[in-house]
């Protein structure tokens, strides 16, 4: 099951004429999910391949324009390309009421039907579920609320070992009641415990997004053992007083994050204009997490399987 992120853009408030603020969709099996909507979302999604039609649901952290700006255009886009399909948006309050006068001045007459969901900054909680997958809230430290989001891939069914069911000629009715978690009795009389019977195919895998964000404990320990971490490091080490002022993190303190987390890997971006090179930064963030990445656009992290069998 393919599990995903590719990043549209990973710059912050300033327009430059090389980079595009903050976008990324998160795939897991072929289902579409927008965090944060920078100006030109929709073309970042049809440049890098991934048709906007297949989005199923937008999730906005926090209402700056640099991460939610491309939300209008897409919704209209997304019009004019004949969606059929309700779009849910989640974001914090008063996003509800904005979308609100975008649709009855711009798109009064769209083919589908924006659905917006109010996300509270201040709790850590499932904002969407669906049969694989259940999102979830992270308060985060900023100027304004800003909520965090944390993708967690539900634990996959037992699997019954083949061998195991040759082993003690199961039947098919066998077979499903040991899928469900139950011990099976066979015509002697003897009872073969499930976990002799069944394994989990492979572990369930996380991807957290924390931006925008002053350096936060609490936003570590929630998302605790996650695979893939993406984490804002708007600024150098150096410029630590000027980050905590405008309620951003340095790049050391965003490794601080992933080490506290015991996170797989590491992303940073969301980088000021004042850098034409990343490559500093995430040395930076390397001196301390060794395991970080520069969310780069157009690239796509993936999260593999890790097999039980």
């Amino acid at each position: 099951m393919a599990f995903s992120i590719t990043i549209l853009g990973n710059s912050s408030a300033k327009p430059t004429l090389n980079a595009h603020p903050s976008a990324q969709v998160v795939n897991l099996n072929e289902q579409y999910y927008l965090v944060d909507a920078g100006e030109g979302v929709q073309q970042q999604l049809i440049r890098r391949g991934i048709n906007p039609l297949r989005l199923r649901a937008v999730f906005i952290s926090h209402l700056h324009g640099d991460h939610c700006f491309g939300l209008f255009p897409l919704i209209s886009t997304l019009g004019l390309m004949g969606k059929q399909t309700p779009l849910d948006v989640y974001a914090p309050a008063p996003m509800g009421e904005i979308l609100d006068y975008h649709l009855r001045y711009f798109d009064s007459d769209l083919p589908f039907e924006v659905k917006w969901h109010e996300v509270r900054t201040t709790e850590h909680c499932i904002v969407m579920e669906n049969s694989t997958l259940e999102v979830w809230s992270i308060p985060l430290r900023h100027r304004v609320p800003t909520a965090g989001y944390l993708f967690k891939e539900k634990q996959p069914g037992l699997n019954v070992d083949k061998f195991k069911i040759t082993k003690y000629g199961l039947s098919i009715a066998q077979v499903v009641a040991a899928k469900r978690g139950e011990d099976i009795t066979l015509e002697d009389g003897t009872t073969i415990a499930n976990e002799e019977l069944t394994y989990i195919p492979y572990e369930a895998r996380s991807y957290a997004y924390l931006s925008d964000t002053a350096f936060s404990a609490k936003a570590a320990e929630r998302v605790r053992g996650v695979d893939l971490l993406y984490h804002e490091a708007t600024y150098s080490k150096s410029e630590e007083q000027w980050a905590k002022g405008r309620g951003h993190s340095t790049t050391t303190e965003a490794a601080k994050v992933a080490t506290k987390a015991e996170a797989g890997r590491l992303i940073i971006g969301h980088f000021s204009s004042r850098y034409k090179d990343y490559d500093a930064l995430v040395e930076e963030c390397r001196t301390i997490f060794p395991n970080t990445y520069i969310a780069a656009e157009g690239e796509t992290f993936k999260i593999e399987e890790k097999r039980n069998r």
